[in-house]
Formats: C-alpha cells, structure tokens, sequence
C-alpha cells in the first residue's frame, strides 16, 4: 500500500510538472508580449513628443516670419507716404 501512495505522488508530480512546463511557456509568451507593447508604447510617445517640439519649433519660426513680414509691410506704407508726400511738393 505504501508503494502504491508513492507511485500516486510520482505520477500526480509528473502530472504537475508537465502542466507547470507548459504554462511556463505561455507566460513567457505573454510577457514577451507585454514587453513588446510596451517598447511600442514607448516609441509612440518619444515620436509624438519629437512631434510636439517640431511643431513648436515651427509656430516659432512662423511668428518669427509673420513679425517680419508685418514690418515690411509698416515700412513700405511708410516709404509710400513719403513717397506721395515728394510727389506733393
């Protein structure tokens, strides 16, 4: 009877381990998985914040043109009062 016990535990551990082995490997998976999505993650947000500082880079730039473009056009208004004001006298 004793033998029969052991030979029952040997077999309920075969068992066991077998199922253990096999879920390992499924868990490997899905953490392989979740490290993936994660490297995704990541890379999606270092791409949007890389985005993010171009467009300001940008709005800078535009400003910048816009600031220019206004004084043109103040110095040509300007050079055509004097312009008109010659022409008068």
């Amino acid at each position: 009877m004793e033998n029969g016990y052991l030979i029952l535990g040997i077999i309920a551990l075969l068992f066991l381990s077998m199922y253990g082995y096999s879920y390992f490997s499924v868990a490997m998976e899905k953490a392989r998985q979740t490290s993936k999505m994660n490297k995704e993650l990541k890379k999606k947000e270092e791409r949007l914040k890389r985005r993010d500082e171009n467009q300001k880079i940008r709005d800078k730039k535009l400003m910048k043109f816009n600031k220019r473009k206004e004084e043109i056009q103040r110095e040509l208004v300007l050079l055509k009062k004097m312009k008109d004001k010659l022409e008068v006298s």
